[in-house]
Parts: C-alpha cells; structure tokens; sequence
C-alpha cells in the first residue's frame, strides 16, 4: 500500500489529468491525498452561492474517490503570483513531511495556465530525495485546455502511461460533479474530448483508455 499526492491548482486538474489513474490506486488500496491549491470564495469575487457550490462539489469528488485526507488551501485563483514563493514553498513543504507520499502527481511544467506552472515549481522544490525520502516517483499530469496549449517546444511529450480502461466512465461522472467545468463542444472540456484523449492514449501502449505522464523521477527501493 501507497500513499499517492495530487496536487491540483483548481478543482477539476486532478480529474482532467489523473482522474482514472486515483480510481486505479484507490481501489487497488492505496492511500489518496488531494491538496487542491485554489478556490472559488466571496473575497476573490465570487458569490456565496459559487463558494458553496464549489466545497460542495470539491467534498463529493474526495468522497468517490475515496479520499484519506483533503487539503483545499483556498488560495485565490489565477492569483498565485501574488503570494510569496517561499510562503508557498513552506507550506507544501510542511504538507509533504506530514503526509510522507510515495508518488507524487502535479500539473505539467509548461501548462499555459500560470497557476499551473508555479504549483509545479513549489512542489517540485519540495522533492529532494535527502530532505523528503519517502518519495519515489514524481509523474507530470496531461490536463485538458492547459497541457495542450504548451508553447511548441516545451508541448507534452509522455513517457509514462497508465491503463484506465475499467475507469474511464467513472472518471466521466466524476468530472460531471464540477457543473461549470464539463459543457458540450466546442468546449474543451468535453466528454468526447475526455474519451478521444484517453482513447488516443491508449494508442501508445495497446490498451483501450489510457491517462498519459511525464516521469520526472523513479527511485526504486
């Protein structure tokens, strides 16, 4: 048994890129540990109406993936420029000592989204193998509307692939938790989008859905 951390910038990254893959370590025991890193509040600009719908949303998510512990810091969206790096860094420092997680999943470097970009940059900070040894893999997730908008020569180039056939439908209704997320196309976020990704996936390693990664670091043991 494992422990696995997902760190989403918004909620809904965690589903988009990784959704079949928690479903997998889940339900094969291992221990789940969501920090979802944004969210929508009153003070940031949105309505009370949006800030409950949001938790609400978020805590049904955790609970049918069979969440060990959510950490939803709350930070304001496509606004963690605003805070100090090192304030950020400290904080999933403290996080990942406490949970002491085996893998580690975070969004891609290059996302185009630049909350996405700096959630990687802190976290990855705090995956020193001297100072946080209970770490052995550190996988970069592929999440819609973000990864795919990478500039041409940092775009997402996998190297690691898990097979979510027996999950993908599950990791479709999951996503429809988040209403505001999934709309019809054109939209990006999609269901025939979600299902054609994961299909195209599964071209690369002779399966039916698959959910493509980065592998930044393995250590076996």
């Amino acid at each position: 048994m494992k422990k696995i951390l997902v760190v989403s910038p918004h909620a809904d990254d965690e589903t988009l890129g990784a959704g079949g893959t928690i479903l997998r370590y889940s339900q094969n025991g291992d221990k789940i540990y969501w920090i979802n890193v944004t969210n929508a509040k009153k003070e940031y600009g949105y309505t009370e109406a949006e800030e409950r719908q949001r938790r609400c949303e978020i805590e049904q998510v955790a609970v049918k993936y069979g969440v060990e512990q959510l950490d939803n810091l709350e930070l304001k969206p496509t606004g963690l420029d605003e805070y100090k790096t090192s304030d950020l860094v400290q904080i999933f420092s403290e996080k990942i000592r406490n949970i002491q997680p085996e893998i580690i999943i975070i969004p891609y470097q290059y996302d185009v989204h630049s909350d996405h970009r700096i959630v990687f940059d802190v976290v990855y900070s705090c995956t020193k193998a001297f100072r946080y040894p209970s770490i052995e893999k550190i996988l970069s997730m592929e999440i819609l509307s973000e990864t795919d908008y990478a500039v041409p020569d940092h775009g997402f180039v996998p190297n690691y692939y898990v097979d979510i056939s027996d999950y993908i439908e599950e990791k479709i209704d999951i996503l429809k938790e988040y209403k505001s997320e999934i709309k019809p196309s054109p939209f990006p976020r999609n269901e025939e989008a979600i299902r054609g990704l994961a299909k195209y996936r599964a071209a690369a390693c002779n399966v039916t859905y698959a959910e493509a990664f980065r592998l930044l670091k393995a250590i076996e043991k």
